[in-house]
């Protein structure tokens, strides 16, 4: 589907790859409704789209409150007029810490956001979704999603949840208007780390990737829109999740040994 003249609605639009998911977009001429938590960090993507903001709206809510979020699609279509797409990009990343050591609180918050949050607004969008003459739906998964990365047991469980959600969502919705894609970014240089409240252990970077091997937001979201733009069912992000998307099929248990060794001096 091509963006140009849809209405795409994005949550996490207020940082990281969401922002510039957002300012992508409107770059290549569509409406966008950006979603986040956070209003200041949707007033500074409003800032950043400069004389764009005409075609950008701006709403705060929290995607784990299934009653806010039922309100969103009728508001979104009163600003724009109608909404062809949805991209489900917000999420948070677990503490740095073996599952043994994760409380309950800190696993249902990440299972809230990355996995519930996506389930409520694929409910609530979905529905209009099905009336436009072509519609997109896009959820970002991660690399984690299908690799294991110790220290963040609970959050790629979550990631592999929305995966299969997707997955699903895709064969049920084959004979509708709707093309699906799921999207497996590996290391973003993006402030995940920060927005999800927790630190590394010693303060070390949890991505455990030097900056200069990361893929930065702005690309990532380039390669999300072109995904769109092709229908495409899945698409890698960052050359890190293209190699091992494919080593972790031919070779699954030394490709998980291989992330162990990376991150097992964060684990203490």
């Amino acid at each position: 589907m091509k963006v140009a003249g849809r209405t795409i609605a994005v949550t996490g639009g207020g940082n990281g790859i969401g922002r510039e998911l957002v300012l992508e977009l409107l770059d290549r001429g569509a409406r966008v409704a950006a979603l986040d938590l956070s209003a200041e960090a949707l007033e500074r993507t409003a800032g950043l789209a400069g004389d764009k903001a005409e075609h950008l709206s701006t709403h705060t809510v929290d995607i784990t409150d299934r009653a806010a979020v039922a309100e969103l699609p009728v508001a979104i279509i009163a600003e724009h007029g109608q909404v062809d797409g949805l991209v489900n990009c917000a999420g948070v990343i677990q503490p740095f810490v073996r599952f043994y050591e994760l409380d309950r609180e800190a696993m249902e918050r990440v299972m809230d956001v990355n996995f519930w949050g996506v389930v409520n607004t694929t409910e609530a969008f979905l529905p209009h979704l099905c009336q436009r003459p072509a519609a997109h739906l896009v959820n970002v998964s991660s690399m984690g999603g299908f690799l294991p990365v110790p220290g963040q047991t609970v959050y790629g469980a979550s990631k592999a949840a929305v995966r299969l959600l997707t997955e699903g969502l895709a064969a049920e919705l084959t004979e509708t208007p709707i093309n699906v894609t799921v999207v497996f970014p590996g290391a973003i240089e993006t402030d995940i780390t920060a927005n999800s409240g927790v630190e590394a252990p010693g303060g070390t970077d949890p991505d455990a990737a030097p900056k200069h091997t990361m893929t930065s937001p702005a690309e990532a979201a380039r390669i999300i829109i072109d995904a769109v733009e092709r229908d495409a069912y899945r698409v890698t992000v960052g050359k890190d999740a293209t190699f091992m998307d494919r080593m972790s099929r031919w070779m699954p248990v030394r490709s998980a040994r291989m992330i162990y060794a990376r991150m097992k001096d964060l684990l203490g």
